[in-house]
């Protein structure tokens, strides 16, 4: 069964600038290629996404065309920068456009993301890895995604160092395998969702 992948990286710097999140997001989506996934990817810093709830905020506004990307793929990745302790405002801009989701619901009680997988990357010099995932899959979970077993896929460098995730030699043993497991579970689940999707609500 064809699976498809969208990664938004939410990373502050516009193309081409070199982007840590963008490594380790293309990391993921080869370890999801490794399963037979297609995917693409876009950086949202590079598109006009206008601040508000609704699905489309009027001319100018990128974020309807996004989201029909988003909506057409089995497995969403957003890959974020941690910033003091917080994901992007670029990662929070998404997720507030996602909030429209909501107004979405069917009468069968569903979501049209019932049946989509969301996985997480996060980079950073500083802590906060966890409290981004946790912000990043509790949206996504709020507004229909399936998030798989396993972690979010990310590496925090030494406190104020200036080495960044895209300056290493090579992928940490742990970060390569935590990849590799994530990946290998998101697309586990999304075949068996887009086999046999949630039931709708009965009554």
């Amino acid at each position: 069964m064809a699976l498809t992948a969208l990664g938004m990286n939410c990373t502050l710097s516009a193309s081409p600038k070199p982007s840590s999140s963008q490594k380790l997001l293309d990391q993921l989506l080869a370890g999801l290629g490794q399963h037979g996934v297609t995917s693409d990817s876009v950086r949202v810093v590079d598109l006009n996404i206008k601040p508000g709830v609704q699905h489309d905020e009027g001319a100018g506004d990128d974020w309807p065309a996004l989201r029909a990307r988003m909506m057409a793929a089995d497995i969403l990745v957003m890959a974020t920068p941690i910033w003091m302790g917080q994901p992007s405002s670029v990662a929070k801009r998404v997720l507030e456009r996602m909030d429209a989701i909501l107004g979405d619901i069917g009468d069968d009680g569903r979501y049209p993301t019932f049946g989509k997988v969301a996985i997480v990357g996060v980079v950073g010099n500083e802590d906060g890895a966890h409290h981004v995932t946790a912000e990043l899959y509790q949206a996504l979970a709020d507004v229909g995604f399936t998030i798989p077993a396993g972690s979010s896929a990310y590496w925090v460098g030494e406190a104020m160092s200036d080495v960044n995730y895209v300056d290493l030699p090579g992928t940490p043993e742990k970060v390569a395998r935590t990849i590799a497991t994530l990946t290998t579970n998101a697309a586990h689940l999304a075949g068996v969702l887009k086999a046999n999707n949630y039931p709708a609500l009965q009554g």
